[in-house]
């Protein structure tokens, strides 16, 4: 996997020093990306510049070749993916900032015990006076991490802490990651359980199969506020949003043709059963591991060998974790190939489309950020319980109608995107019937 390594430099301030710099970087096979100037003086300058290298040893052996030059220092260099993450990406901020003793007896004593007495006498108070309504807890123990593993719930909090800032930037949701110390069902649903009546939504994040169907289920089952396990949900809704402007860049129309989905870990399989769900003609799917195939063949997909995935399926979506899992000759004329491991997918879309696909796409294009913020926005403004079937197509077919040719999605740091999203689920909810607008938060 590449990283991206910041480096400050200081160096001559004369002409050619920067393309000298620039040599060397290139000659230890550095990409440069950012470049910022700290200061110039009259004889010298400093510069921080953001280069991709393959790995650790990569961003020493540039170093070295900098320091070479002469009067060029490296003063230091750093991963800057840690960078980032110092001192952790969240903070608990007051809404209504305190400034006069008139604030403090707004917000604490004694105008406090008036909301206290509020919520007492009706509990549904808590979603206008307090954050509940306005939050969700993103729950995990850590045993799925993106393509890490099982690395604990500690580990994984950057992660939370992630999706939590994408909640807040792109869709003003209140978002607290909740580490879960517990591989067992039982203990981990019983955990969020006793703490979901802090919080508007669930968002299950990063658990393994198959125990995270059955958490999802019991919690489901046993909640008020609605539950979704985004590496389910949010990943097969955008995907589905994709497949759809995919088949119509290739001239396909997803209801009329065949999908194949090769792995049906806990994103395949929400994937395979949305696109049953979204109407496709057929669903076929792969995975070694027969223990997903009777919970697929519930939902009505169709099991069979990745050999005729591949022959029969018009669109083939891949979320194996193998890299190079599919080879340029087994792609057939015509398809639309959706490969979404990352960081390496399980075909080039550039080797898929000198294969003869119509279109090919990798994992930077499917990003589960597009559906998780707004959905969640969506379904806290409709006060629904759940998030179901519709509300989930709804958000699919508004990213799929937001895309600009030629991408699959629209921009995911576009806020109004998530807006337009929130809206079209929050309508979803109210037309199927599990909105409770009387629920609906304040300050949303």
């Amino acid at each position: 996997m590449a990283l991206d390594y910041t480096y400050r430099i200081h160096m001559p301030h004369r002409t050619g020093q920067l393309a000298r710099v620039a040599g060397a970087i290139a000659t230890g096979d550095g990409l440069i990306g950012d470049v910022a100037t700290i200061n110039v003086g009259r004889d010298s300058s400093t510069r921080e510049i953001t280069l991709e290298v393959e790995d650790h040893a990569g961003a020493e052996r540039v170093a070295e070749l900098l320091n070479k030059l002469e009067g060029v220092e490296v003063l230091w260099f750093r991963d800057r993916a840690l960078l980032k993450h110092d001192g952790g990406k969240l903070v608990i901020e007051a809404r209504h900032p305190v400034r006069t003793v008139q604030d403090m007896r707004d917000v604490y004593t004694p105008g406090v015990a008036r909301a206290s007495m509020a919520i007492s006498e009706d509990p549904s108070l808590a979603r206008q006076l307090t954050m509940i309504g306005r939050s969700v807890a993103i729950c995990t123990n850590g045993t799925r991490v993106l393509g890490l593993g099982n690395i604990g719930p500690v580990a994984s909090m950057p992660v939370m802490e992630g999706k939590a800032v994408f909640y807040h930037q792109l869709a003003r949701v209140s978002a607290m990651p909740i580490l879960i110390d517990a591989k067992d069902v039982d203990t981990f649903v019983e955990t969020v359980t006793r703490i979901a009546p802090g919080f508007g939504g669930i968002h299950l994040e990063d658990i393994s199969a198959p125990e995270c169907f059955e958490i999802e289920a019991r919690l489901i089952e046993a909640l008020p506020q609605p539950v979704m396990h985004d590496d389910v949900h949010g990943t097969a809704v955008v995907t589905l949003a994709a497949a759809i402007v995919a088949c119509h860049n290739a001239g396909l129309t997803l209801e009329d043709e065949v999908v194949g989905q090769i792995g049906l870990g806990a994103a395949g399989f929400g994937i395979a059963s949305l696109m049953v769900e979204g109407k496709a003609r057929k669903v076929l799917a792969s995975d070694p591991n027969e223990a997903s195939h009777e919970r697929a063949r519930k939902k009505g997909i169709e099991i069979t060998d990745m050999e005729t995935v591949m022959k029969e399926a018009d669109v083939v979506v891949a979320t194996t974790g193998v890299t190079g899992l599919i080879k340029p000759e087994m792609v057939r004329k015509g398809q639309v190939i959706l490969a979404l491991t990352n960081p390496y997918p399980e075909i080039e879309p550039e080797v898929a489309l000198e294969a003869g696909a119509a279109y090919a796409a990798d994992g930077t294009s499917v990003n589960n950020v597009l559906g998780y913020p707004g959905i969640f926005r969506g379904a806290l403004l409709a006060g629904a319980g759940e998030i179901n079937l519709e509300m989930k197509l709804a958000a699919a077919e508004t990213l799929a109608g937001l895309a600009s040719d030629p991408a699959l999605v629209p921009d995911t740091l576009d806020s109004n995107v998530h807006e337009q999203v929130a809206d079209a689920v929050r309508d979803a909810a109210v037309e199927s019937g599990v909105a409770h607008l009387d629920r609906s938060p304040m300050g949303l």
